[in-house]
């Protein structure tokens, strides 16, 4: 990327060089395992391939309230994913993920595993098999996923975009920062604005949906991720900061949530 914003794209783009910043060494167009190494299997029904980010937590806070309500089911094995190191990248690891991102769940509740990627596939497959933090019916059910959904595709602009341009890019650069601190202001006002008359996100009920969407915005109006809280001026965000601190029990589960 230029620095001065002359950047001419060829008509033909060619990866000959690591683009930089913060994961410029594991970023390749490529798919596929880059070394064998087999995951880990413990003794427990649900395998858990993660971390600590946004989209990994998800998925812990749905294991620890599913244990919390007595489902001994849900009982899991927890094993770090090192994506610094490339580790998402082994043969196993993409077996359980083609795509090789965290979180990856594989069920061994039955008689042949099943895996789940995808964090969002991940919440509904354990609401499903649980039958909980999911209603049953519509409209209830539709509000939820709709909610969920809206996580999958909002949060994107959050992180590869914003986080990157702001915390992780090598250089600087004035449009792409404005852009995306312009689309999540706007969706920290679509929270705000819902939350004001709503307990959870989908109504009166602690649902996936608020599992999905709180270890990302939550985050972020705590300052926790790329330091940008004052950047983004997030103490205006009043709903959502009061509905962290007062609503959400995923927040104290284990210390697994984001606030």
């Amino acid at each position: 990327m230029s620095e001065t914003g002359d950047y001419e794209p060829p008509k033909v783009w060619t990866w000959d060089k690591e683009s930089g910043g913060r994961f410029a060494k594991i970023n390749r167009p490529v798919a596929g395992p880059t070394h064998d190494k087999a995951l880990p299997v413990g003794k427990h029904p649900m395998q858990l391939y993660s971390l600590g980010t946004p989209n990994g937590v998800k998925v812990t806070v749905m294991l620890e309230e599913l244990l919390a309500r007595g489902h001994s089911g849900a009982e899991y094995d927890a094993w770090l994913i090192n994506i610094g190191e490339g580790e998402q990248f082994s043969s196993g690891f993409v077996e359980a993920n083609p795509n090789s991102k965290i979180p990856a769940l594989v069920d061994h509740s039955a008689e042949t595993p099943v895996r789940v990627f995808e964090s969002g596939a991940i919440l509904m497959h354990l609401a499903e098999k649980f039958g909980e933090f999911l209603p049953e019916k519509a409209p209830a059910r539709t509000e939820t996923l709709s909610w969920l959904f809206w996580q999958m595709g909002s949060a994107p602009f959050l992180g590869g975009g914003f986080g990157h341009f702001y915390a992780y890019a090598p250089v600087k650069l004035k449009y792409p920062i404005d852009r995306y601190a312009m689309e999540v202001k706007r969706q920290l006002d679509v929270l705000d604005r819902h939350l004001a008359e709503n307990a959870y996100m989908a109504g009166p009920d602690y649902t996936i949906a608020d599992m999905a969407i709180w270890p990302w915005y939550g985050a972020l109006v705590k300052g926790l991720v790329y330091d940008a809280a004052e950047f983004l001026q997030v103490h205006d965000y009043t709903n959502v900061i009061r509905a962290g601190r007062t609503r959400f029990p995923g927040a104290n589960r284990s210390g697994a949530g984001a606030w």
